[in-house]
């Protein structure tokens, strides 16, 4: 017992290669995705005078007005584009590049666009600046999801739920850090928005020097490489000590449960009932963070601090300050992911941008007629920052690497990040449109999705806090019961499907309460149903409990003659 607590409290600390890892991850590449959110937003309006300039110097006549809107439409709407397509690359980038092979990889798409993009004046070429954005989205699109896939397998299941804030963090740091390069005193000039826009090669090029010589995730390099030694070493030099036997025994088990389904598709996910309610959950909650109007509300800011008496030249500073308060607010979440869960902190977030969306509709409405209704809305922006920071934004992203297994991660990650960064898209391009449409009842939408979100996380998402990914799978096992689908897909002969149907057939007999992690728990589960009395409801589609209790040990199994 000494030696197992012993060994639970190393399993607790962060230590130095485990909080280094953590950094370059998240620095090298979540940096990177906040940076190039805002890095065009300051100097919006030297570059479109620099695509005016160049279009004059070619064409000897100034661009007409929906030109150029046009244009720099396409130069912010390519980063979200960029976005999607990075997420339907990351599935097949971690299986054959693993996780931090992926990151390494993933570099080209930083400081290749950050050299083009620094020298697009003096090429005098806004396509160039067009393209680079692209490529600067595929690289966010990969790096969002990669991130906290890598950082969410390296960590202890006591530290996971902080690790995997941290990219969301250097998000926020990300978007301030480009705000403050974005003051007018600093970058945003006719001279230096070049040098704006390309710094977001130099975190890619630290870790491309860096992240090389920190570990591979273990679970990939056990369950997919079935390197068991490389596995274990990994794991020794993250925990900083010899014995991680325990550890190593939970990823054992995960690889057994695992290999009733093989590599999992996106298409084959969509399929399977076994993970319903994962993939639904997934799919509510990126889309929930980004449809609940965090992009709108940061499009609208401007104007609500103009309208509350702010001077024009000061606006910048105030949107600083809230991504300063965006900052804080992500950071504290780091701290007390562990202590408040997952599943309140997201209640909390949206209940939180529910309120701020209902209030900041009236305080729009009423700004005209009450003097200090502007102040109103300048504190509801800040309250849903704040609100959006502690859940909506750090979590999703977290919860996908919880709620899923190591064959069906990727493909998960694939449709949640498309999610994400179609939501996105579809945001910055209706906005407008409805913002011209209702006015100060726009957020009225937001509020609704909000809503709606808040209801589904009630009913239906877990906690995960302190769980293994396991003991998370059986939680929601519960919830798919895919028992009797699973019971008449199965075919006799093939390896996988009688493994699946083992699985499958004694978790229904055990009326859902057990999940089947390898053959050897077969045996034991079967007489201890028996002892209690419980028969199969469907006995003429099942087995005998004496089939599976004589055959339990076998890798190939037959269809008996009856």
């Amino acid at each position: 017992r000494e030696r197992e607590r012993q060994r639970e409290r190393g399993r607790e600390k962060l230590t130095l290669v485990l909080a280094l890892a953590t950094f370059l991850a998240a620095f090298g590449s979540s940096f990177q995705y906040g940076y190039n959110v805002a890095a065009v937003n300051s100097p919006s309006e030297f570059m479109q005078q620099f695509y005016n300039d160049t279009y004059y110097d070619r064409n000897k006549e100034n661009i007409e007005s929906f030109t150029l809107t046009l244009l720099w439409s396409l130069t912010v709407s390519m980063f979200p584009f960029g976005g999607f397509i990075g997420s339907l690359m990351v599935g097949f980038l971690v299986n054959n590049l693993g996780r931090k092979g992926a990151l390494l990889f993933n570099n080209i798409f930083s400081i290749l666009p950050a050299i083009l993009m620094g020298c697009s004046k003096i090429a005098k070429s806004f396509e160039i600046i067009i393209a680079s954005r692209l490529l600067v989205g595929i690289c966010a699109g990969i790096s969002s999801n990669v991130v906290p896939m890598y950082l969410g397998e390296l960590a202890p299941k006591n530290l996971r739920g902080a690790l995997g804030v941290v990219p969301q963090l250097f998000i926020t740091v990300g978007i301030l850090v480009a705000q403050l390069f974005g003051l007018r005193s600093v970058l945003a000039s006719e001279e230096g928005w070049p040098i704006l826009l390309g710094l977001t090669g130099v975190p890619a090029g630290l870790q491309l020097l860096l992240l090389p010589f920190f570990p591979e995730s273990p679970r990939y390099l056990l369950i997919q490489k079935k390197n068991e030694s490389a596995a274990e070493k990994a794991l020794q030099t993250l925990r900083g000590w010899k014995d991680v036997d325990m550890e190593m025994e939970e990823i054992r088990k995960e690889d057994e449960a695992e290999k009733a389904a093989g590599f999992i598709s996106v298409w084959k996910l969509f399929r399977m009932q076994s993970l319903r309610w994962q993939l639904i959950s997934t799919i509510v909650l990126m889309a929930g963070q980004q449809l609940s109007g965090v992009n709108a509300i940061y499009y609208y800011a401007d104007q609500i601090y103009l309208s509350a008496g702010v001077k024009s030249n000061d606006v910048q500073y105030v949107t600083a300050g809230t991504g300063a308060v965006n900052v804080f607010m992500t950071m504290v979440t780091v701290f007390v992911v562990e202590l408040w869960g997952r599943r309140n902190l997201l209640l909390i977030g949206f209940s939180t941008c529910l309120t701020a969306c209902i209030v900041l509709t009236v305080a729009l409405a009423l700004q005209n007629t009450i003097s200090w209704m502007p102040y109103v809305s300048i504190v509801c922006v800040i309250v849903y920052v704040i609100g959006h920071a502690v859940g909506p934004s750090p979590i999703p992203a977290l919860f996908i690497t919880e709620i899923f297994l190591q064959s069906s991660r990727p493909s998960a990650y694939m449709i949640g990040g498309s999610v994400h960064w179609l939501s996105n898209f579809i945001v910055g391009l209706i906005f407008p449109f409805i913002q011209v449409g209702l006015g100060p009842y726009s957020f009225i939408i937001f509020a609704i999705i909000c809503l709606l979100t808040t209801i589904y996380i009630f009913m239906v998402v877990p906690e995960t806090k302190g769980r293994t990914f396991v003991e998370i799978n059986q939680i929601f096992a519960k919830k798919n019961k895919p028992c009797h689908k699973a019971e008449e897909q199965a075919t006799w002969g093939d390896t996988r499907s009688v493994n699946y149907q083992l699985s499958t057939t004694v978790f229904c007999l055990a009326n859902k309460t057990d999940l089947i992690t390898s053959y050897q728990d077969i045996p034991v589960l079967c007489e201890q149903r028996k002892a209690t009395g419980v028969t199969p409801r469907s006995p003429e589609r099942m087995l005998s409990w004496e089939y599976w209790e004589g055959h339990a040990s076998r890798d190939r199994l037959e269809a008996p003659s009856s």
